[in-house]
């Protein structure tokens, strides 16, 4: 049988589709024009969404991405259309987010003579990428595909860049039956599970009086979010999540003690510098986890599991480190501990919780009548008012934190933020993705006038494909993080963070998104029904006290277990008995 004679921009179109891709977000140019050519006869098949910015489209495959588990897929041409990239790609390597990077470059008879829009795209990226390769011809492009979505699906995953010289995709080649990569020599994404490690951590477990489990994003990219539960209920242990573990537990579930780091819950974080154990998971005890190392749970036996090797005792020296996919690491514990009781130690957790709800969260939550609106309220009440089941997707800053302190989570993956890189404009994309990916769930972004001001843009994006995402502005005419910062730490200097804002309703309004604006407490929750039973976009402009700040917070090069409660007010440590 003869094999049937296509271009590379053909053998492209046909990688993705045998990788079951069905959705791709980008902006065309010369360069990648012969692949845009091509995604013209494949409509319907892989539906193709340009954004308004190349860095639009790939925080959009980001949020696809988390929202699924699937690979994001992205499309930009050469030149600046390609480094608009780059802080997406350095995004997506800090928190292991799945990315097929596909960019279009001149011809490899141009290649570094600095013809028009040249970019070295593979110097570039490999810093920040997990794989990165450029293809010289037609016939390189399947396999290149095939072991691209090998390499960032498995392991730890991470972001791949595949670049495509121009006379590679027009270039001819035999096309033969496309095979998946499942293999790579010297590449093994899924260790060999060690018994005796496994014995000996729970043997650990089963000695301890007061252990904590604290689980990153691994759990959730490793499925293992039920092997999490059977564990800590077996055990009767208390969980705590990173920024980006959060939702692998429910929030309502009761040994569920929330979030670690510098702006998590009092308990936990105290807690941390108490527990005789700690059973880290998917984790990499980066320092807005851990605040200052050297005070970090010093006392605890730290048991680390991690599926990438780099990360065990980078910055914690674990006394049993255990290099293995979160999932079967937890699935042989808990088939093999004994079932154990801690219920003076969980009472410990709840002293501490009191104090932190009557010194911050009640405030933040339950404000007097007149009084300004809180970000911490507003999270509360979307939350509430989607049955705590929406996707949150935040954007980065005070908007990021209120969101991971006050939406309360019943699935996984309901939580899309940046967290290693923490990228600014990353939230209104991102929703666009995520929202895409699971058209059927609530999907709903938290973003601070500063943050929505750099990709707003993307506005463009909802408008032309009717994406039903609910944007919620908390809008405070400050950049309120750094604010926060200067009002604390930099004696009240305020150095070009206020912010003189526009007409959101009115910018809504020429998109044609339905928008509309609070300004007093009373018509806060009427607004927030008439977003979530609008059927499509809605865009909530929600005016927020200036000075609204979050706490508890772990001050500069403080310990995780002293955290500021208010301004001035460093938690004092009660003794439990």
């Amino acid at each position: 049988m003869a094999k049937k004679i296509i271009t590379g921009s053909q053998a492209l179109l046909r990688s993705l589709a045998c990788e079951n891709v069905d959705l791709v977000f980008g902006y065309p140019g010369g360069s990648i024009m012969p692949v845009y050519d091509e995604l013209y006869d494949y409509r319907g098949k892989i539906n193709h969404i340009l954004t308004r910015h190349e860095q639009g489209a790939i925080h959009a495959a980001q949020g696809y991405a988390r929202a699924t588990g699937r690979p994001g897929v992205v499309i930009a041409t050469s030149g600046p259309g390609a480094t608009n990239l780059i802080t997406g790609i350095a995004d997506a390597k800090m928190d292991s987010t799945p990315l097929i990077v596909i960019t279009g470059q001149v011809s490899t008879t141009n290649l570094g003579s600095d013809t028009f829009q040249e970019t070295d795209m593979i110097d570039i990226t490999n810093p920040i990428s997990k794989w990165a390769i450029q293809v010289r011809s037609a016939e390189e492009i399947p396999w290149a595909v095939a072991r691209a979505f090998h390499i960032a699906s498995t392991g730890r995953p991470g972001p791949v860049i595949i670049d495509i010289p121009k006379d590679a995709q027009t270039g001819t080649m035999h096309w033969q039956e496309y095979s998946k990569c499942d293999f790579i020599r010297s590449y093994e994404p899924v260790p060999e599970l060690d018994d005796d490690k496994i014995q000996l951590a729970c043997e650990i477990l089963e000695t301890a009086e007061q252990p904590l489990m604290i689980i990153g994003q691994g759990v959730i990219l490793s499925s293992a979010e039920q092997e999490v539960l059977e564990l800590i209920e077996k055990v009767d242990m208390p969980v705590a999540s990173t920024l980006l573990g959060l939702s692998a537990v429910p929030t309502a579930h009761p040994l569920n003690k929330g979030m670690v780091g510098m702006h998590g819950n009092l308990s936990v974080n105290v807690c941390t510098n108490r527990a005789d154990v700690i059973l880290a998971v998917g984790m990499r005890f980066d320092d807005r986890a851990t605040a200052n190392l050297d005070t970090y749970a010093k006392q605890a036996q730290i048991i680390h599991i991690d599926i990438d090797a780099s990360e065990i005792g980078k910055l914690i020296h674990p006394v049993l480190s255990i290099h293995a996919d979160a999932r079967q690491a937890l699935r042989a514990i808990v088939d093999r501990v004994k079932p154990a009781s801690h219920t003076h130690w969980i009472e410990s957790f709840v002293q501490i919780d009191q104090a932190e709800q009557e010194m911050v969260i009640n405030n933040q939550l339950y404000r007097a009548p007149g009084s300004t609106i809180s970000m911490g309220e507003v999270v509360r009440k979307v939350s509430e008012a989607t049955n705590n089941d929406a996707i949150m997707v935040t954007d980065v800053g005070q908007n990021q934190m209120f969101g991971a302190r006050y939406f309360r989570f019943s699935s996984p993956r309901s939580c899309i933020t940046s967290g290693g890189l923490g990228t600014m404009g990353f939230g209104v994309p991102a929703a666009v993705g995520a929202k895409l990916a699971v058209p059927d769930r609530e999907v709903v972004v938290f973003v601070g006038d500063g943050g929505f001001q750099m990709t707003m843009q993307e506005l463009g994006t909802i408008m032309e494909n009717n994406i039903a995402v609910k944007i919620v502005i908390l809008n405070n005419d400050f950049l309120g993080n750094v604010r926060q910062w200067q009002e604390l730490f930099f004696n009240n200097r305020f150095s070009y963070t206020p912010m003189v804002n526009p007409d959101f309703i009115k910018i809504a309004s020429a998109y044609g998104i339905e928008a509309e604006s609070v300004e007093e407490r009373t018509q806060l929750d009427d607004a927030i029904s008439r977003m979530l039973s609008h059927d499509g976009p809605y865009l909530l402009n929600v005016n927020i006290d200036p000075v609204d700040k979050i706490f508890p917070m772990i001050p500069i090069g403080g310990s995780i277990d002293k955290m500021l409660l208010a301004p001035n007010c460093l938690y004092e440590i009660p003794v439990f008995r």
